[in-house]
């Protein structure tokens, strides 16, 4: 009897001491541990935090029936587009990282037969950068980046890219963590080199999310654009009157978008499906009118770190 109580003392001693071990482990997550990259609006909602990993993206894209609205064209421009972009990050150190976030593969259909010599495959832009943690407080979980890139003309101008002579983009983005719960936050100035080929504008995100474990980190997310000087090329469209410009992926150089802004709600989750990858869904829906090429979008990614 008295082998028996002290091998039952002892089991339970071993099991104590790993729901110990357990509950340390837990507890020994880092709030960079519990940090999970935005899903939506990947082209200008950067990550603060320096990684270096690889992005695979899949977009699915509806278009909204007002997009030709300023050209006397309604309610025909309705249909989709799908995009296969990969994304590479590398982390030369711990502030300062150089970033590639667009490049890719674009499928676009327009549902309306008057539109039928739209419906295009192409290739995207091609955009890299830097960016530099200029505050990295891990005591206060905070942290702020800055960053600049340029995009290249070096895609197929049937589906809308290879437009102009390039532009900049000079952005912060910045996270602060409570525990479980984390604010993201970016915002930038989109700058082409000609001014009569593209539009201006400014860009900003917000992101919300919770992790309550590392399969299922949910978030809701707000995105939006606003067009600051209009370009004067219609991008091959019929000439004048288009009030509405591309969000992220396009820029059409619309003439009469001076002043538009346009913002986009979402929302979704992240799993971290092993210490190395995460999977992402979101789901995106434009909040305001007109839509434009922006009904409404799903994107799945699934990021590599290295």
């Amino acid at each position: 009897m008295k082998t028996t109580s002290l091998t039952l003392a002892a089991a339970a001693a071993v099991l104590a001491a790993g729901l110990v071990s357990n509950s340390n482990a837990a507890e020994a997550l880092t709030w960079k541990d519990k940090a999970v990259s935005p899903v939506t609006n990947p082209l200008f909602f950067e990550d603060p935090h320096i990684t270096t990993e690889a992005r695979a993206i899949f977009a699915y894209h509806r278009i909204g029936d007002d997009l030709l609205n300023g050209l006397g064209l309604n309610g025909i421009s309705e249909g989709d587009v799908r995009v296969y972009a990969l994304q590479l990050r590398y982390a030369v150190n711990d502030r300062l990282a150089i970033i590639a976030t667009k490049d890719g593969y674009t499928d676009i259909k327009f549902d309306h037969p008057a539109l039928a010599g739209f419906s295009r495959k192409g290739f995207n832009d091609i955009a890299a950068g830097l960016k530099y943690a200029f505050i990295a407080d891990d005591k206060n979980e905070f942290i702020l980046t800055g960053g600049l890139k340029i995009e290249l003309p070096t895609g197929n101008q049937k589906v809308f890219q290879g437009n102009g002579s390039g532009e900049w983009d000079v952005f912060v983005s910045s996270a602060k963590s409570w525990g479980d719960f984390r604010v993201l936050g970016s915002a930038g100035l989109r700058l082409p080199n000609d001014f009569s080929a593209e539009s201006s504008s400014t860009h900003y995100s917000v992101q919300f999310d919770y992790y309550t474990c590392r399969y299922f980190i949910p978030f809701v997310s707000a995105n939006g654009h606003t067009v600051i000087t209009s370009g004067n090329s219609n991008f091959a469209l019929p000439a004048g009157g288009l009030n509405v410009e591309g969000f992220d992926l396009i820029n059409f150089g619309a003439d009469s978008a001076d002043g538009r802004t346009q913002i986009v709600g979402g929302l979704g989750f992240r799993s971290k499906l092993c210490k190395r990858a995460d999977l992402g869904f979101a789901y995106e829906s434009s909040l305001t009118s007109p839509k434009g090429l922006f009904k409404d979008r799903f994107t799945v990614d699934l990021i590599f770190k290295f």
